[in-house]
């Protein structure tokens, strides 16, 4: 047998699955520090039943469970299955190849497997203990298991044998069977004490039981006339609850019609409310639609008016064209290219004419000036009288008329902004307004929301309250029902069949009742007080000897019997002796309690008697004085001449009179209790019925809020979207009115300015062409002349100096006119272009103007059908308020009505159940006192039977049913009953029973002892088993360990000694260890690494003496030497042809003498994986 495979899944740091394939021979696992070799070892372990956490370096068995790293989640469950090659049979069970595997879930829970199939730790554990593989689990030394070993006690070393040797199964076999011994002796002594309780009941009971069978038949007559009675009240009762029911399924019907109407009417107001809400949305959107459609036809009315505008500016702006000055600028440059050639010539004469050319550019200057004025004044005129009067008038009026236009435009949205402004403020009025509402709304709310929920709670307790009450009531009647059954039989033991009983059924006045009904008895000596009274306990009590002697002429009168009386005596006295009572002692007339005649005279009866606790006590108190009366509070009484006393067959009547004061004691208080809590459920009842009701009230004004605020937040949402619709009107009509006062100011700026330049043009005098011509010629003769004296100044001061410099400013002045010419040209070309963009403009505005009066109709049509729209919606909202408050008007009708019923209905309902709990009590009386079910009881008893009467011949008639009749019999049959005295009805059932027990007990007894010693047998035969292995295996394991030690050790000694050689079955294992060159044999003064040579010695020898399949061993040869480890591997060699090894372990030595390698190793993720590798394929 070998391990095979090591599958893992979720297990510590392995949380992929991971499968090791062993090989036979020795395995050597290796890896770094920390990368998870030891929880293969711990894996092993787990799987084959370690329930240890500590033993798995876990501080709970959650541990080791994979926890999660920061790159993979944590795992729910640990799984590890073990397949073992079981070719040889070794584990006993009919596979070649067993799998064992073990589940642990994160929640707790645990599965055990083999070979799939399901099983309990209890199986893996026995099936592997049978091959050496117990729940110590030696066969894997761990890391400081070594250790371990050597500080373990005698009796734990033996613990090592004996799992190796199989001893294990066999000590929980014989702990099993002590277990059953233990468990086994207390039942016997049970049984003894039963038998012998039994046996001292069975005479007794014996006498009781010839009682009870003369009792039987009267007690036939009793049961049937009262079974007969009972039913009869039953039938009756039941008849009157079953015609209540009928004339109430008139008021159900009815109030069932009443509900099924106020379900209708609710189902139709929600349906109203429903409707009404899905209304206010419409009309919100009807008015917004209206609203929509005027502020589009209002916008379209403006874009109209605009567009009118727009097309009356650009025409008049297409009207004006610019002047036109490039011919004259033409004449200006070719005069400017003559007169710098006329320049050029005169250069030659500048010196000549020098100072005559500067008085002359003097005066001709001024000249020119004069001209240039005059002319540009006389053009100016008439270019403005000949081209712009006209355009200078026009201007104006246009001016003037957009001026109006937009004051216009202006007053009309300075209107609309007031009223978008007004309808803003009323509509912000009016949502203040209904936002106050729905602060006093939402206030009531959060009262009625706490009022409703005060109400629940309310409604809530007075329900768990009235269960409460109906539990304890129903607790209550049982008690009753139970005492007065129980006061009920002690009457029956109680009733006299003597004079005394006579006496007492007559009822006659002098005789006050019998002695035990009238005494008290304290401290529970009812039996030692009815035992010092004797007969006198069951006397009659009468208050004069007349009284006694009218009572004895009665009986002898009416034949019934013979009486004892007690005479009540006042002056009667109490004569104790003068002695001193030992402890636990008391005299009997001090546990009478009483100040009336009669007690004082029954406790002159018991003078002189002391009552103790036990027979012992009665003997001492007696032989120490002899005129004292002793009795034990069992009734035994012992004196100097008399005793009476042993097993009494029934209680003393003062006893039973106490039992039966006390059932009726509590009986009586049972019934105040119902009476109590019938009256506190009464009150429970109306309390619940108020909270239910105010609960449904507190309901209904929390849904009529609810509804208000539903109206109440439409409302304000409309009044919101209109007032946020006004504001956006208001600004915008804000917004274009500053536009527009600034276009109008500029406006007005512009006009002013025209209208000063046409008043300038239409004041001037009329110039003619001819004024013209001649200023202009004037101004270009005066301007050539001055041109010229500046030219012959300036050629005359510079030609000698910068000919050159005068030659380029000439230049520079022609090239200033060309880019005059340009530019002027650019302006014309640019004028063109505004001149066409215009008219594209004014084109467009045309097309806007023609589709506002195409669409204008259409949106007058539109705004006219969502006003009507609007009206149609309003009204069908109008309709459905008003038939929703009809229809709230009759859900309150019907509700109101409901509620009266249902008010009847409960009441009704309280009257039956008053009814029903009477015919239940007369129920459980059938069951309680019959044995019988109701049914069966009115069915068999009823009235409408014949009653079976006996005749004097014998014969069995019947009669009809006649109620007194039957009582008159019952009557006499509990006369006739009461004559007999106390009767144990269940005797002769208990009679029988405890004969049938005691012989039932006897045969337990036997078995119980002859199974016990079946038990010392086995444990006997397991002793000796126990013993014999454990010898042989620990004499083959010293010898062992004898040879093992100085092959560790050269030329050291080592032995295994018993600790009690005797007592082989508990002694333990003392190891003695002397290396070479020493004298000390005690473990612990030995160094480190020889501890653990001797740890592993000892080990090894018990692998060698009892092998077990494979060893699992967990860096063992950490701390040696390169020599010791040398030994220890010749070791493991010897080893591998019987077992197979798994060692982990850090050594290259170990590595080399192994027939295969895994490497375990931990990846950055946290997470185990493994490598393998056959040595035989590596060489």
């Amino acid at each position: 047998m070998h391990l095979k495979t090591l599958t893992l899944r979720g297990f510590k740091s392995f949380a992929s699955a991971t499968t090791l394939e062993f090989e036979t021979g020795i395995t050597c696992v290796v890896g770094p520090n920390g990368s998870g070799k030891s929880n293969v070892v711990d894996a092993l372990a787990w799987v084959m039943g370690e329930q240890g956490a500590k033993t798995l370096r876990g501080g709970n068995m959650a541990d080791v469970i994979f926890a999660g790293t920061s790159g993979r989640p944590p795992l729910g469950r640990a799984e590890v299955s073990l397949t073992i090659d079981n070719v040889d049979g070794a584990l006993p069970i009919e596979y070649s190849e067993v799998t064992i595997s073990r589940t642990l879930f994160r929640s707790g829970g645990s599965e055990y497997a083999i070979n799939g199939s399901s099983c309990r730790l209890l199986d893996i554990q026995d099936l592997l203990s049978d091959s050496g593989l117990g729940r110590e689990m030696h066969v894997i030394v761990g890391q400081g298991q070594l250790d371990a070993v050597l500080r373990a006690t005698p009796e734990e070393r033996r613990h090592f044998i004996e799992e190796a040797a199989g001893i294990l199964k066999h000590r929980r076999r014989k702990d099993k069977a002590l277990r059953k011994l233990d468990a086994m002796q207390g039942n016997l002594t049970r049984v003894q004490d039963l038998t012998a309780e039994i046996r001292r009941q069975l005479g007794p009971l014996g006498r009781q039981a010839e009682v009870a069978r003369q009792a039987q038949s009267i007690q036939a007559q009793v049961r049937d006339n009262a079974a007969r009675l009972l039913a009869d009240d039953i039938a009756t009762l039941a008849s009157g609850i079953a015609e209540e029911r009928a004339d109430e399924s008139a008021l159900l019907e009815r109030r069932a019609q009443v509900e099924k109407a106020l379900a209708e009417s609710r189902g139709s107001l929600a349906e109203l409310e429903r409707a009404s809400a899905e209304a206010t949305p419409a009309l919100t959107r009807a008015n917004d639609t209206f609203y929509r459609l005027s502020s589009i036809r209002e916008r379209l009315r403006n874009l109209g008016a605009l567009a009118e505008e727009r097309v009356r500016m650009l025409g008049s702006a297409m009207d004006s064209a610019p002047p036109t000055d490039l011919v004259d600028l033409a004449e200006q440059l070719e005069r400017a290219h003559a007169a710098r050639k006329e320049l050029e010539a005169e250069v030659r004469d500048a010196a000549e004419a020098l100072e005559r050319a500067e008085a002359v550019r003097a005066e001709a200057e001024r000249t020119a000036q004069t001209s240039e004025k005059h002319l540009a004044n006389l053009l100016r005129s008439v270019a403005d009288r000949r081209e712009g009067v006209a355009r200078l008038a026009g201007d104006v009026a246009a001016g003037r008329s957009r001026t109006e236009a937009m004051e216009a435009e202006i007053g009309r949205l300075r209107e609309a902004q007031a009223q978008a402004d007004k309808r803003a403020h009323e509509a912000t009025t009016e949502f203040q307004r209904l936002e106050t509402t729905v602060a006093d709304v939402e206030s009531g709310e959060e009262d009625l929301d706490s009022a409703h929920e005060a109400a629940v709670d309310a409604w809530d307790a007075a329900k768990q309250r009235l269960e409460e009450l109906k539990t304890r009531l129903h607790d209550a009647e049982r008690q009753r029902d139970t005492w007065a059954a129980k006061a009920e039989a002690l009457s029956l033991s109680l009733t006299r069949k003597d004079g005394v009983g006579e006496l007492l059924a007559a009822g006659m006045r002098s005789v006050r009742g019998t002695v035990a009904s009238l005494i008290e008895v304290n401290g529970g000596a009812e039996d030692a007080i009815a035992a010092a009274l004797g007969p006198l306990a069951e006397a009659a009590a009468v208050d004069s000897v007349g009284d006694a002697v009218d009572a004895i002429r009665w009986l002898r009168d009416e034949d019934a019997g013979r009486a004892r009386f007690v005479v009540a005596d006042a002056d009667a006295q109490v004569v104790n002796p003068h002695i001193d009572l030992p402890d636990g002692a008391q005299w009997a007339s001090e546990l009478i309690s009483g100040s009336d005649a009669f007690a004082a005279t029954v406790r002159a009866f018991v003078s002189g008697v002391a009552v103790v606790d036990d027979l012992a006590a009665a003997r001492s108190l007696v032989m120490a004085h002899r005129d004292v009366v002793a009795v034990t509070r069992r009734g035994d009484l012992l004196g100097a001449r008399n005793a009476s006393g042993g097993a009494g067959d029934a209680p003393s009547i003062m006893h039973l009179q106490a039992a039966y004061d006390d059932a009726c004691a509590q009986r009586d208080q049972a019934a105040r209790l119902i009476e109590t809590a019938m009256f506190e459920r009464r009150a429970a009842e109306d309390t619940e019925a108020q909270a239910r009701h105010a609960q449904e009230a507190t309901l209904a004004r929390l849904d009529e809020s609810d509804a208000r605020m539903s109206a109440v937040a439409e409302q304000l949402g409309h009044l919101s979207a209109t007032a946020r619709a006004a504001r956006a009107d208001a600004e915008r009509l804000a917004s274009q009115v500053a536009q527009a006062s600034e276009r109008i100011g500029s406006e007005e700026e512009q006009l002013a300015g025209l209208v000063q330049r046409l008043t300038a043009a239409e004041a001037e005098p009329e110039q003619t062409e001819v004024d013209t011509a001649d200023a202009q010629h004037q101004r270009d003769a005066d301007a050539i002349t001055a041109q010229h004296a500046r030219a012959k100044e300036t050629e005359a001061r510079l030609a000698l100096r910068t000919g050159e410099e005068r030659a380029r400013a000439l230049a520079a002045r022609a090239e200033s006119l060309e880019r005059t010419v340009t530019v002027e040209r650019d302006a014309r070309a640019r004028a063109e272009e505004a001149a066409q963009r215009r008219e594209r403009q004014a084109r467009a505005a045309r097309e806007v103007i023609a589709g506002v009066h195409a669409t204008m109709p259409y949106i007058d049509t539109a705004v006219a059908k969502a006003d009507d729209a609007r009206a149609e919606v309003e009204a069908k909202r109008a309709e459905r308020t008003s038939a929703l408050f009809e229809v709230r008007a009759q859900v309150d009708q019907f509700a109101g009505e409901y509620s009266r019923l249902t008010d009847e209905t409960h009441r009704d309902e309280l009257v039956r159940a008053q009814q029903q709990v009477r015919l239940e009590q007369m129920q459980q009386r059938a069951v309680d006192e019959l044995g019988l079910d109701p049914d069966q009881l009115v069915a068999e008893f009823g009235p409408q039977h014949p009653v079976p009467v006996v005749s004097d011949g014998g014969n069995e008639e019947f009669e009809p049913f006649v109620r007194e009749v039957l009582e008159k019999r019952l009557r006499t049959a509990q006369r006739a009953m009461g004559q007999l005295g106390r009767v144990n009805p269940l005797a002769l059932e208990e009679f029988s029973a405890l004969e049938e027990r005691h012989k039932f007990l006897q045969d337990q007894l036997s078995d119980i002892k002859s199974s016990r010693e079946d038990l010392l047998d086995i444990v006997k035969e397991i002793d000796q088993r126990v013993e014999q292995i454990f010898a042989e295996a620990f004499a083959d394991t010293a010898v062992q360990f004898e040879r093992m030690f100085p092959r560790l050790f050269p030329g050291g000694e080592g032995k295994l000694v018993l600790t009690d050689p005797k007592n082989m079955l508990e002694t333990g294992i003392e190891v003695e260890a002397r290396p070479a060159g020493k004298k000390v044999k005690r473990l612990s003064l030995l160094s480190g690494g020889e501890r653990s040579l001797t740890a592993i010695a000892l080990l090894v020898s018990i692998f060698k003496a009892r092998p077990s399949p494979f060893y699992v061993m967990d860096e063992v040869e950490a701390a040696l030497d390169d020599t010791n480890l040398g030994r220890l591997l010749d070791i493991f060699r010897e080893l591998r042809d019987d077992s197979q090894l798994i060692i982990i372990t850090h050594q290259k030595r170990t590595m080399e003498v192994a027939d295969s390698l895994y490497g375990i190793t931990m990846r950055g993720d946290g997470v185990t994986t493994v490598v393998s590798q056959r040595m035989g394929d590596q060489s």
